[in-house]
């Protein structure tokens, strides 16, 4: 079963500086695909994940959590626009934040950060491994996003929607 992979904190402001694009073809004999700068992968070939896992690890010069996700996982997350009841704005953006794993006990939706009426980033589902939500954009807004991981105590990285409508495209192409 195809695979995609999410790496967690990685060429963010100048620390944990990696090369998607050599490390895809470095892994080619797996199939592996990158899909931007962020480290981002869809792997093709069937691999166990402690496989992949270590295999990705060996590549990267620092350490970092390595979300891995089943490829019909990211499917059935885009199936179905979650986001086609919540407000369209050029100044929201949709994310997707990857759980390093499930949470026992989900909280309340919507989760709004910092208030109700007043959020600057707003939790609208849970599904499985995957929070889907929207921050506005303003400068404060992405400190909620580490915010997240905190106060649900599991690490996550955070997507934009894009990436995984481009990630389910390459997917479906497959």
């Amino acid at each position: 079963m195809p695979s995609v992979v999410f790496l967690r904190a990685v060429n963010v402001g100048g620390a944990n500086r990696c090369q998607p694009a050599l490390i895809a073809k470095q892994l080619a004999k797996f199939g592996v695909v990158n899909i931007g700068a962020v480290g981002t992968f869809v792997v093709r070939e069937d691999l166990s994940e402690s496989a992949l896992r270590a295999a990705i690890a060996k590549k990267l010069p620092f350490k970092c959590e390595i979300m891995i996700c089943p490829a019909r996982d990211i499917i059935e997350l885009t199936a179905k626009d979650p986001f086609s009841e919540q407000p369209s704005d050029p100044n929201m953006t949709r994310f997707v934040n990857v759980l390093a794993k499930r949470l026992p006990s989900p909280p309340p939706l919507p989760l709004c950060l910092p208030s109700g009426d007043d959020w600057l980033l707003k939790i609208i589902a849970i599904r499985e491994k995957f929070i889907l939500g929207l921050y506005r954009r303003q400068m404060k807004a992405i400190s909620y996003l580490g915010k997240i991981e905190k106060l649900l105590g599991i690490p996550a990285t955070t997507r934009n929607w894009n990436t995984i409508q481009k990630v389910a495209k390459i997917l479906a192409r497959d």
